[in-house]
């Protein structure tokens, strides 16, 4: 199923563009840190979940998995489908399956989760890390490597109307994820037949998906909390420097910073 031809065309009509910064020898494995959450991790998916990006050929030997929002996997059938193209539920037992097995596994962890999606609008670039260590102790319980990614351009795909903070619109958004598990969004984009047009289409805008340098961790089965700030701390830094090097040549201005909440 990732070798479909229908992710071939879904690549094409963004476009969606998978970009390598350093090599990720499949003698380890890996924890990859993806941002921003959007609406759909519709760059996520395509470079990890399909071969539509040809992630064999840049990172051969790597096997990915994006997880994914746990209740997703109860329904029958569309598990199946989800499995099938690589994906698991982001849950302790899944992760730690995955990178307890030999090397070669890249697990692919939407740091942001549905709360980063209430912030997605086009232009935005906010990220939500602050107080989410979770990957990073995961990270140094096995040590795997910590590995930035950055998807350029997966706010612009929808418009979002966003309610303030504190309101009661927002309130509700937030009650009904901790509910059910996934933030309701009130998300548009354009028609079938038409840029202009209203609809739940995506827009046509360039996703470039930046694939950071490795932070090497060590094994630590046990780690501290300094271990674990240590670590978030680097990575937050390395999230920085990878936003700032490729924002350019991904058309934002080179004053656009990464804002960090």
């Amino acid at each position: 199923m990732r070798r479909w031809r229908v992710w071939e065309l879904h690549r094409d009509y963004f476009p969606i563009k998978l970009v390598k910064t350093a090599e990720l020898p499949p003698t380890r494995n890996y924890v990859l840190g993806s941002h921003p959450h959007g609406i759909l991790c519709t760059g996520a998916f395509s470079a990890f979940c399909t071969e539509a990006t040809g992630f064999s050929r840049t990172f051969p030997g790597l096997r990915p998995s994006l997880a994914l929002l746990a209740g997703l996997f109860r329904m029958p059938v569309f598990r199946d489908y989800l499995m099938s193209s690589g994906m698991v539920p982001v849950n302790k037992r899944s992760l730690d399956f995955l990178l307890s097995g030999p090397p070669g596994h890249a697990v692919v962890i939407v740091v942001g989760g549905a709360s980063e999606s209430l912030d997605s609008a086009p232009g935005e670039q906010r990220v939500r890390l602050q107080g989410r260590k979770g990957f990073v102790r995961l990270a140094l319980q096995h040590g795997a490597d910590l590995v930035p990614v950055y998807t350029f351009g997966e706010n612009d795909i929808y418009r979002q109307i966003r309610f303030p903070e504190g309101s009661f619109a927002r309130c509700f958004q937030l009650g009904f994820k901790q509910l059910i598990g996934f933030a309701p969004c009130l998300f548009s984009g354009r028609g079938l037949f038409s840029s202009r047009s209203w609809g739940i289409q995506p827009m046509a805008a360039p996703l470039t998906v930046v694939v950071g340098k490795p932070i090497p961790v060590p094994l630590c089965p046990r780690p501290t909390e300094d271990e674990v700030n240590s670590f978030h701390t680097l990575y937050v830094e390395a999230l920085k420097e990878l936003f700032d090097a490729h924002k350019e040549s991904c058309g934002l201005p080179a004053s656009q910073q990464l804002l960090v909440t």
